[in-house]
């Protein structure tokens, strides 16, 4: 039960950060997630990709909506978003959401040590998202 409840929560974030509707039908009807990357473009995950995926959810309890690729200064990045088990955060989730702010995992490629949980902030383009900070 909590892991249908957990995608209602995440079609509904999807929704707020207003992912192109075929993001949203995708991973309503078949559990597919998508990726962002160059400024907002929308790519399926690849098997690596989804193996980041596959086993973040599964150390975490969590399910990932959506990912950001990102090359930087600091490495190569993969900014996960996700609802937590936690349903007494999802509220406070949202609200992030609507002010630009994301909670997500960052998995550094290059760095692992440097992979963590935080905030990011992101905002719609083209269907799909970019990460401000």
């Amino acid at each position: 039960m909590e892991k249908v409840k957990q995608k209602q929560e995440a079609i509904a974030r999807m929704k707020l950060l207003k992912l192109h509707e075929n993001v949203i039908r995708e991973f309503e009807k078949e559990g597919i997630v998508n990726l962002s990357e160059n400024g907002g473009f929308l790519y399926w995950l690849n098997g690596d990709q989804q193996a980041i995926v596959d086993d973040f959810e599964k150390e975490h309890g969590a399910l990932v909506y959506h990912v950001i690729h990102n090359f930087t200064e600091f490495g190569e990045l993969y900014a996960l978003l996700y609802v937590s088990k936690d349903e007494d955060e999802w509220e406070y989730d949202r609200d992030d959401l609507k002010a630009g702010c994301a909670l997500a995992y960052v998995k550094n490629m290059d760095d692992d040590f440097c992979s963590e949980f935080g905030s990011i902030g992101i905002k719609p383009q083209f269907g799909g998202l970019i990460r401000t900070a």
